[in-house]
């Protein structure tokens, strides 16, 4: 227990990080059982708060019970325990493993706050076996650099402190300590690809090489530190393409050769805090998106989300909800909640200081109203005349003027007199409603 508190403490002090909470990723199994005990003296003797988070996945008989005991031993070292339920798309074509470690990270989002610190349970071995498995894919070094002791996460980071411990020393502290755990029968079948590593290839491999896990994660780490370095020589480089919005220049990834062109993407993606694309993937971004011909409106799917060009530059589109339909009543004084996480708008008289001067706020006059104020997404069929311009247009043109790209014109507040448009929020007010009566506020 020494030894591994020692290491703990040793891993957290180098990352240089002051944990505001230590959050523990806690399944129940010897790895995280250990890894709570330690977690727990760590934050006791650092005067800090210490959770932990238990996911459901729902995959197993037993997984009400495991969650019962996690209960029970988090009471016992009086630590707050989180239970998360998670459902699993088993026909989403995906391998359950992904699909479970995709649901764990996405559960711990819902529990994590800035500064602290996710602290999870993997060991050298767990290390062997994703390198492997990433080394089975064909992985480059950013795959084969394998899993980071310490990483950034949503607003905190997450520590593996146990990443140089083996799965014995860890077992042989369990019971040093007259710990109980639960076993997951899942990890004796070898149909999944970590399991037959686990149990048919690493073993054969220590055997014949005993110091192969220490091998496997000094290469790991030299995979990392080449990718860093790639990062920080290719910086300067990525900051001439990176534009607004977190946009991409194709002009600049134009200049460049195929594999440095690849690498800026790669760093583009990472930059967004999206997974690394396949090598075909990367080919696709730029043959079918960047080369597109100029009239289309081209686009690929990488997971949820999109690659989309517009002016010129690649976008990371998020997938959203067609608002087409959504409508709603809006008065002087009201506040309105828009839908799909577009933030809200206040509607009221401008000389209300509350929302006067607001960076997203737009003046115009209601002296000539002829119906039922309201807010619509669709500019189907709606034409305007911008204050300052010769002439009306369809919002359809106005939108293209305005440099709007596609995807947001649906997603861009219309402001509507009955039948007429007062205001596009953020881009204009209609010329036969100027004035500086009233006062319209996106926050976002």
């Amino acid at each position: 227990m020494t030894h591994l508190i020692d290491t703990f403490t040793s891993v957290l002090h180098q990352s240089a990080l002051k944990p505001r909470r230590l959050i523990v990723a806690f399944s129940g199994g010897v790895d995280s059982r250990v890894l709570l005990e330690l977690a727990s003296q760590y934050a006791k003797s650092h005067d800090i708060e210490c959770c932990a988070v238990h996911v459901h996945h729902g995959l197993s008989k037993n997984a009400d019970l495991w969650a019962e005991q996690c209960q029970t031993w988090c009471d016992a070292l009086s630590i707050p325990l989180a239970i998360e339920r998670v459902l699993l798309d088993l026909n989403s074509g995906e391998s359950v493993e992904k699909l479970a470690r995709d649901a764990r990270y996405h559960a711990f989002k819902q529990h994590i706050q800035y500064g602290d610190v996710l602290v999870t349970g993997q060991h050298i071995d767990d290390q062997v076996e994703t390198f492997l498995l990433a080394l089975k894919r064909g992985s480059g070094p950013k795959g084969l650099s394998s899993m980071a002791k310490v990483m950034p996460f949503c607003d905190a980071h997450i520590v593996r402190p146990l990443l140089s411990v083996t799965r014995t020393e860890i077992e042989v502290a369990a019971h040093d300590m007259g710990l109980t755990w639960v076993e997951d029968e899942s990890n004796q079948d070898v149909r999944f690809d970590r399991n037959f590593i686990r149990h048919q290839v690493t073993p054969v491999l220590t055997e014949r090489w005993p110091s192969f896990r220490e091998s496997v994660s000094r290469s790991a780490q030299l995979c990392a530190e080449q990718e860093l370095l790639l990062d920080e020589l290719l910086e300067s480089h990525f900051q001439q393409a990176l534009g607004d919005s977190q946009s991409l220049s194709i002009e600049a990834l134009s200049q460049h050769s195929d594999l440095l062109r690849a690498r800026l993407l790669r760093m583009w993606l990472s930059h967004c805090n999206q997974s690394m694309p396949s090598k075909k993937q990367l080919k696709l971004i730029w043959d079918e998106v960047a080369c597109a011909q100029a009239d289309a409106n081209p686009k690929l799917v990488l997971n949820d989300v999109e690659v989309r060009r517009f002016n010129h530059h690649l976008y990371i589109v998020k997938e959203t909800k067609d608002l087409s339909c959504w409508h709603a009543d809006v008065v002087l004084g009201d506040n309105l909640e828009l839908p799909d996480s577009l933030g809200k708008l206040q509607l009221m008289l401008s000389s209300n200081d509350a929302v006067s001067n607001g960076r997203n706020s737009q003046n115009f006059s209601l002296k000539d109203t002829s119906g039922v104020l309201r807010i619509t997404f669709n500019p189907e069929g709606l034409s305007a005349h911008p204050i300052g311009r010769g002439h009306s247009r369809k919002l359809k043109k106005l939108f293209q003027e305005y440099q709007v790209p596609s995807w947001l014109r649906r997603r861009t507040p219309i402001l509507m007199d009955g039948d007429r448009v007062i205001a596009v929020l953020g881009l204009f007010v209609d010329k036969d409603y100027q004035g500086q009566d009233c006062e319209v506020l996106w926050s976002k």
